[in-house]
């Protein structure tokens, strides 16, 4: 029997449990032994749920006990998990963690901390939910030499961009209802402002390249910005408005950002829709895979959470190898990085907007008509770099908006 401990009886804590105990029988076969949850930590008390028999309030009783060979932290927050975490790894306890934030700040060091404990430090809840992503980088791709990671990686701006194309609706409105139905949050900062998808590229960047990667890095934009407007020109070009956290390898330079792209019907993130997530990869012998299925939720979440207690039962005492090293990825220039834009314009007709100018500016671009649109001037520019982009936009006067064009 291998005893286990749950940090945190949240949604996601609760749903290890329920995980655990729905389909202990198949989970202990897989495993090759039985598991055992032993304690649940948490600071609340919950009378009438069966919990409260293994519920205990002080870390150090799990920290303590011998017996306890695989911590599983689904608390959140960087505060106090990183140090829970650090702490059972250095007692020689393996652990598992659905915890974003704080394996990409100490992603590095607790795989470190693991491998000279010759225990695990596994994560793979940590991006895309249910979706398995960190163990095919880890394990099953290890031939490629991975040149790009593109993915769809928050439900909740999938869904709000989703809905804005359906129903032709605003911002706002579609964030009410999205908060309404429980898909956001009361403050939606972390979803819409990009900060939880550019935490999860950083942590898939640190893994394909094999070096720390500061999220911090990593230039990240959010949705607010997105009109109903700018999915009638989409739809006008036969795409869809999603937002991707991108790594990309490009003459030997590593680049990452987070923003709203425009996507065409061709490429397959363009039919990922709603909740749902999807992680794009491309490598030099695998070509293109995709990954797609609920990137969050209770029960796909903890799934994959107790698949990581699987893997760490099958490998007691035998570290499971993985490249992120501590020191610090420099990722390439982004004012280098090239991108088409669209680039909408406020005008009374393509007449107002002196198209020698834009041209001198540009180069040469594509100008989009979009049905119902009036008042504006829009058009895409050829490949161009960000640096250059934002120095020429700067001088010309009534811009509504600029959206990156890729695939």
């Amino acid at each position: 029997m291998v005893s286990i401990a749950v940090l945190g009886y949240g949604t996601v804590g609760s749903g290890v449990v329920e995980v655990i105990r729905t389909n202990q029988e198949i989970i202990n076969k897989r495993a090759g032994n039985e598991i055992n949850i032993k304690y649940v930590l948490d600071l609340r008390e919950f009378e009438g749920d069966p919990i409260q028999n293994i519920l205990v309030h002080d870390y150090n009783v799990i920290l303590q006990d011998e017996d306890v060979k695989v911590v599983v932290e689904v608390m959140g927050g960087v505060e106090p998990a990183h140090t829970f975490v650090k702490q059972a790894l250095e007692q020689g306890k393996s652990v598992c963690t659905s915890n974003k934030e704080m394996v990409a700040k100490h992603g590095a060091e607790l795989i470190r901390i693991a491998k000279e404990n010759k225990v695990n430090f596994l994560y793979e809840a940590s991006v895309g939910g249910g979706i398995p992503i960190i163990r095919p980088l880890i394990s099953s791709l290890t031939c490629d030499d991975i040149t790009e990671v593109t993915g769809i990686l928050n439900g909740t701006t999938n869904y709000i961009l989703t809905r804005m194309q359906d129903k032709g609706a605003a911002f706002e409105e579609v964030l009410a209802e999205a908060q309404e139905k429980g898909y956001a949050e009361r403050n939606p900062e972390a979803d819409v402002e990009g900060y939880d998808a550019c935490r999860k590229i950083a942590i898939l960047t640190s893994l394909v390249c094999g070096q720390q990667v500061d999220y911090e890095d990593i230039h990240t934009e959010g949705i607010t910005r997105i009109t109903d407007k700018d999915f009638v020109y989409a739809k006008a070009l036969k795409s869809s408005i999603k937002l991707l956290g991108t790594y990309q390898r490009i003459d030997g330079k590593a680049y990452a950002m987070v923003a709203p792209m425009l996507i065409s019907e061709k490429h397959p993130l363009y039919h990922v829709n709603d909740v749902f997530n999807a992680i794009f990869v491309h490598g030099n012998m695998l070509d293109d895979a995709m990954f797609y299925g609920r990137g969050a939720g209770k029960l796909p979440t903890a799934s994959a959470v107790v698949s990581d207690v699987v893997d760490e039962v099958k490998h007691m005492g035998r570290n499971i190898m993985q490249i992120w090293e501590p020191g610090k990825l420099e990722l390439g220039n982004f004012a280098e990085w090239k991108h088409k834009f669209l680039v909408r314009i406020q005008s009374a007709d393509i007449d107002d907007v002196d198209m020698e100018d834009v041209k001198n500016a540009f180069g040469d671009v594509l100008y989009v008509k979009a049905p119902g649109i009036t008042n504006e001037t829009a058009f895409i520019t050829k490949p161009m770099e960000e640096g250059t982009f934002q120095e020429v936009i700067q001088h010309f006067t009534g811009v509504i908006n600029t959206i990156r064009v890729g695939f």
